[in-house]
């Protein structure tokens, strides 16, 4: 229990980190950090129940794509905002720089093992985003018409007050 609250603690940092490096707007660092941190945790759960690749990456990427479409409508912001800091900790970079170091050193069979394993994870985050994508545009309508009329309460409650 503890391992799990240090990596969402971690991959929370990373992820807001990220979006201060690639300049994202301010209102946006806390949803892609919840975000990044909540994909990091189904990911490292997943991974040790199933111990596998692909399940993993697919569903950490479906968790992106669900929560930061939320959280895009919630702080009015681009979905992609939300996207790439919650993605840089499922990015396969240490596999493909140990392809290519195999690769140079003349390893063709460990790097092309790498380089599969690293196109079977690409694959695997892009649908689990189609999917997210689909799934979300179920209930994009209906979220937007109820966070549109709890505005309006609000705007109504503090005009009253």
């Amino acid at each position: 229990m503890i391992a799990i609250l240090i990596h969402a603690v971690v991959s929370f940092a990373s992820s807001v980190g990220f979006g201060i490096i690639t300049n994202i707007p301010k209102r946006t660092l806390l949803p892609a950090g919840i975000t990044g941190s909540a994909s990091w945790v189904v990911y490292v759960l997943l991974t040790n129940a199933t111990h596998s690749v692909i399940i993993p990456n697919l569903f950490a990427a479906i968790t992106i794509g669900v929560l930061a479409n939320i959280a895009a409508l919630i702080v009015k912001a681009p979905v992609n905002v939300m996207y790439i800091p919650s993605l840089v900790s499922l990015v396969p970079g240490a596999i493909i720089y140990m392809s290519m170091k195999d690769f140079t050193l003349g390893r063709e069979a460990a790097a092309q093992a790498g380089l599969v394993k690293t196109l079977t994870i690409a694959i695997a985050l892009a649908v689990g985003f189609v999917m997210s994508e689909a799934l979300f545009n179920q209930i994009r309508l209906p979220l937007r018409k109820w966070l549109t009329n709890r505005r309006k309460r609000r705007a109504a409650n503090i005009h009253t007050k």
